[in-house]
């Protein structure tokens, strides 16, 4: 019987408090996953697709994105847009995790394909509490594994 492999937490967010946050907030809910962070659209975009110098994600990994819109570089819709748009990539549920609160930024983001959109609270419990949840969603979600790209060329019979 095959063992599944530990989904692995992807923060892009340029806020490195937040990011902090985040990760103390994840282990108070006894989430101990692997957690990589990102701090601009354009790493979590070179990361997930093999480019550029720099770490790259693992073949037959499951992972799972905290995705801050308000980024330098590239922002966290365009890394959504991307993601959503390849065939492998896809699959990664995104968890838009924003300061916005914006109705318009909301559906947009789910038109997109985004998995789910919490917003930031100002407060620090409220923020905390909100983590919390995410934590509780992560423990219980199944993830698919991200393939390594198929480099064969299938238009040969």
């Amino acid at each position: 019987m095959a063992m599944t492999k530990e989904v692995v937490i992807l923060i892009a967010d340029d806020d490195a408090g937040h990011a902090r946050l985040i990760e103390k907030n994840l282990a108070r809910v006894a989430l101990h996953n692997q957690i990589e962070r990102f701090e601009d659209g354009q790493q979590i975009l070179d990361f997930l697709l093999g480019r550029g110098p720099g770490r790259k994600r693992e073949p037959d990994t499951p992972y799972l994105l905290l995705l801050d819109i308000r980024m330098p570089k590239v922002d966290g819709i365009e890394v959504l847009r991307q993601i959503k748009a390849d065939s492998e990539l896809r699959k990664i549920p995104i968890s838009m995790l924003t300061t916005t609160d914006d109705p318009r930024e909301v559906e947009r983001c789910h038109a997109l394909g985004c998995n789910n959109y919490i917003v930031k609270p100002v407060d620090y419990e409220k923020f905390a509490e909100a983590v919390k949840q995410l934590g509780l969603f992560v423990s219980l979600v199944e993830v698919p594994e991200i393939r390594a790209k198929d480099t064969s060329n299938d238009a040969m019979i």
